[in-house]
């Protein structure tokens, strides 16, 4: 993709990366809402969108850099806090009467978050998303050769940052926060060790595809 101001060209891999990455942004915490069962572990459903951003910012890191990475972390929080503003607004907004009534009461349910559990998701995204960046490219030493070990490594450490980070700020004072943190570390690192190997070689192999046919 050329910038239509006449400087130098965007690799496509990052900017059809950084569209999918706001997307999952945005949507991981709509996930969240729903605790779902993968055998004996139980774990919120955001969990798989969270997957995929680390994937994806592994993916960049790899084709384009630390750099490059880091700056799609940061710019994640443009979508996350606008579409946090955005729910807040409509919450806020009068519900048309003539809505589906069922909807009219799950809606807050399933969108409505305090501040401090919004506070925590901030906080924990920009740690462990940068705290992944810097583990997958720390772990490559210039060879760039185990990419599916460099991943999975940096994507268990960051879920386990991001599960103690957002439980912490959360509920700490509220509930017992222990076997929570546990039973989701684990489920957490449990799907970083099957999911993420096979997704990074398919993100990066589809990344340097589409700057081949650039």
């Amino acid at each position: 993709m050329t910038d239509p101001g006449g400087g130098r060209s965007l690799p496509q891999s990052l900017f059809a990366f950084s569209i999918f990455y706001g997307g999952m942004v945005c949507i991981a915490g709509v996930l969240g809402v729903k605790q779902v069962a993968l055998g004996p572990l139980a774990v919120e459903a955001g969990i798989f969108a969270f997957l995929l951003l680390v994937v994806v910012s592994s993916a960049v890191a790899e084709l384009h850099g630390r750099a490059a990475a880091n700056r799609l972390v940061r710019l994640g929080f443009v979508p996350l806090v606008a579409s946090a503003l955005l729910i807040r607004l409509v919450l806020a907004l009068p519900v048309d009467q003539g809505m589906y009534p069922p909807a009219i009461d799950a809606f807050p349910i399933v969108l409505g978050q305090s501040a401090r559990m919004m506070i925590a998701g901030l906080i924990a995204y920009g740690t462990s998303q940068t705290l992944n960046v810097l583990i997958f490219s720390k772990l490559a030493g210039g060879s760039g050769r185990l990419l599916w070990l460099r991943a999975m490594a940096a994507s268990a450490a960051s879920q386990v940052v991001d599960t103690l980070l957002f439980i912490s700020i959360s509920f700490l004072g509220e509930r017992a926060i222990g076997p929570l943190i546990a039973g989701q570390m684990l489920a957490k690192v449990v799907l970083s060790i099957v999911l993420v190997p096979p997704l990074i070689y398919g993100f990066v192999a589809l990344g340097r595809r589409l700057d081949r046919a650039q």
